[in-house]
């Protein structure tokens, strides 16, 4: 998918100022280089959906909720790190992008508990299910699934990008490893846990959700 990427300047300011917000009052090593390496990370060829510029639309999304979060510049730091390794062939890219937090925030400068926490925030995105009391889990998750309430082509355009990084997963394969994961989000009680994302995004990202599931039902095109 052809993929309008953010200014690095931009994402490396909001970086700096997440980390800043986060670590401890004493100046920390220099936020740059922990930048590069994240923004590195977010632009590897693998990648066709799990970009920067879907990092942007979650900073952007959380930058909507934050009123709903309990510390807002920790779910930032979890919203950078949440995809930071991905391999669409792996099944433990939450829990590498987890351990990498949890490996370059204390160096960074950031506390242990609030390290901890970042490492908690990334794991939950594995299922997208918070529990009622963990805000800053509900801004998270909603802001990572906002783009289940897209536009029809905005829609469109985020299931090519994932067929995309599956392109080496046979397409029966595919189809039903994508039905199964839609269903399962289907299945929760709600999909978006804060107010503004029940509001604003709920019926429209069960609508999409349903639409696609009716597409992947369709018999296969013999070409893919």
């Amino acid at each position: 998918m052809a993929d309008h990427a953010p200014p690095l300047d931009a994402l490396r300011t909001r970086w700096t100022r997440a980390l800043e917000g986060a670590r401890s009052p004493a100046a920390g090593p220099d936020p740059a280089p922990y930048a590069d390496n994240l923004l590195a990370r977010w632009q590897e060829p693998q990648r066709r959906y799990h970009t920067l510029a879907h990092l942007t639309a979650v900073l952007d999304h959380i930058d909507v909720l934050e009123r709903y979060a309990d510390d807002p510049e920790v779910v930032r730091l979890a919203a950078w790190f949440h995809d930071a390794v991905y391999f669409p062939d792996r099944s433990e890219n939450e829990e590498r992008s987890a351990r990498l937090a949890e490996r370059a925030l204390p160096e960074a400068g950031v506390p242990d508990a609030k390290t901890a926490e970042v490492a908690r925030l990334v794991r939950l995105t594995v299922t997208h299910d918070p529990a009622d009391d963990d805000r800053d889990g509900q801004v998270l998750c909603d802001a990572d699934l906002a783009i289940l309430a897209s536009p029809p082509s905005a829609y469109a355009a985020y299931t090519a990008a994932v067929r995309e990084e599956y392109h080496f997963v046979p397409s029966d394969a595919f189809r039903a490893g994508r039905a199964g994961i839609l269903r399962q989000l289907l299945a929760l009680p709600r999909l978006f846990r804060t107010p503004y994302g029940q509001e604003k995004w709920e019926a429209t990202a069960r609508y999409n959700i349903g639409s696609e599931l009716e597409m992947l039902s369709l018999p296969a095109d013999p070409a893919t």
